[in-house]
């Protein structure tokens, strides 16, 4: 299996582009079943659109990172050079590493961020959900959250609380507080404030304003979920909906759309409803498909924050901080990428394990027709056994050094040379059929032990290793 990824980031798109790619990622679970994709995990956030897949073989990248962005292109609606120039392929150990530095917030705008951890976990979820997350992807991004946790709880990172959300409501304070922390609070305290939204985002502004003391939280969701979101939260802030969102909106000190849902609000329906209000508004637009008309930056009186001026406002990491944190990463990747090696070798060790079985079953076969099923046939077949886990031992141990070195392809090479066999795929394993026997030789004591039934079928490994 060959691994790749394609990537979009904030890093070389504007975020109207990285939303439109998302909305287009909708489609790659579909063609899979019919492409030379094998399998793929979408990770959509508000700064970036990743998708992890494999392929059969290196062959098969090609082919299926066209059959991806031909996906994407039918769902986003953008025209297939866009989509093909959005795009940055990744491939083998350097897709790995990038997944690992995603997750750990060292990739995103506000670096360090801990709300991309969860959204790698939730991206494989959803993935294994769709039946699209092979084994290889699960392993992958399992071990990528473990690397992100690690991160976060051994790095000055983690503490930092840093995340798109607190940065926006620094921002907010900033425009409405003094400098000192009494006034800021003081700030959240009285203010009124309006949560559009009840997804991830929504649930860590909710958890930001309550530790910055916010005591007026109203929730709107225009899909009815804000009174079950509301009390999955505690119940202290208030459910809204109906005609309430339209007083809220009025009311409103600082306004969030979290939603990124079709709905938008409109600069002219908000001069409306704020029509007479002497007060002064922010809105905070952290959806990536934006809840809010761009437009409303030119209302008098309302101030307009979006993922654009949180990027550009995102304090600096530390940089020891980032150094540790980067050399976690290093190790993370390089154990990872050690056992992935080491496990393709198993491929080649279980085919040649099986053709080994196969010819000491014929061999076998001619004993038991010329003595039957007697303890010298079992006493044969014994012998036979642990000679060949004897001549195996070798050879098994070779293909784990050379596939950590990255030399497989030389001994699955030699396999074909010297026994015709093809590695290509995971080889099924079947046990070796036994025919009843009155003794079984221990291989432990060397002697016969007595039995009260016919042999067990054993897996391959277990019979012939």
């Amino acid at each position: 299996m060959a691994l790749f990824s394609l990537v979009a980031s904030h890093t070389d798109l504007d975020l109207d582009t990285v939303a439109q790619l998302s909305n287009g990622t909708g489609e790659v679970a579909s063609v899979i079943p019919e492409s030379s994709v094998s399998g793929a995990v979408v990770l959509a956030t508000c700064n970036r659109v990743e998708i992890y897949a494999e392929a059969p073989d290196d062959r098969s990248v090609e082919q299926a990172r066209a059959e991806l962005l031909q996906a994407v292109t039918r769902g986003s609606g953008l025209a297939p050079s866009t989509v093909e120039s959005s795009f940055k392929v990744l491939t083998g150990d350097t897709a790995v590493r990038h997944l690992f530095e995603v997750g750990s917030g060292l990739k995103s705008a506000v670096v360090g961020e801990r709300e991309i951890a969860g959204q790698v976990r939730r991206a494989l979820g959803t993935a294994q959900e769709t039946g699209t997350a092979t084994g290889t992807l699960v392993k992958l991004f399992e071990s990528a959250t473990r690397t992100a946790k690690d991160v976060g709880t051994r790095t000055a990172l983690g503490s930092a609380g840093r995340s798109i959300v607190s940065v926006a409501l620094d921002l907010t304070a900033d425009l409405h507080a003094g400098v000192s922390d009494a006034e800021t609070r003081a700030f959240w305290e009285q203010a009124n404030i309006l949560v559009i939204g009840t997804g991830s985002y929504a649930g860590t502004t909710l958890a930001q304003l309550a530790d910055r003391g916010a005591a007026h939280v109203g929730v709107h969701s225009a899909s009815g979920r804000a009174e079950a979101f509301v009390a999955d939260r505690g119940g202290w802030a208030m459910a809204l909906g109906g005609e309430k969102i339209h007083g809220a909106i009025a009311e409103a000190d600082v306004l969030i759309g979290c939603s990124g849902g079709d709905r938008r609000l409109e600069a002219e329906t908000l001069r409306r409803l704020r029509e007479g209000v002497e007060t002064r508004l922010t809105v905070l637009d952290l959806a990536l498909s934006h809840d809010f008309d761009p437009a409303i930056a030119d209302l008098p009186g309302v101030d307009l924050i979006t993922l654009e001026s949180v990027k550009m406002a995102a304090p600096e990491g530390q940089q020891e901080s980032l150094v540790e944190a980067s050399r976690l990463v290093d190790g993370a990747v390089a154990g990872y990428v050690q056992e992935r090696k080491s496990r393709s070798a198993n491929e080649a060790i279980v085919a040649l394990r099986k053709h080994t079985q196969q010819v000491l079953e014929s061999e076998m076969e001619r004993v038991r027709g010329k003595h039957g099923c007697t303890a010298a046939s079992e006493e044969v077949e014994f012998a036979l056994r642990r000679m060949v886990r004897q001549m195996l031992h070798e050879p098994t141990v070779r293909a784990k050094e050379m596939a950590a070195e990255g030399r497989l392809e030389e001994y699955e090479n030699a396999l074909n040379v010297l026994f015709g066999l093809e590695v290509s795929a995971p080889v099924a394993q079947t046990g070796l059929e036994s025919c009843p026997a009155d003794v079984v030789p221990d291989a432990t004591a060397g002697a016969a032990k007595p039995t009260s039934g016919p042999m067990e079928p054993a897996s391959e490994t277990a019979r012939i290793a």
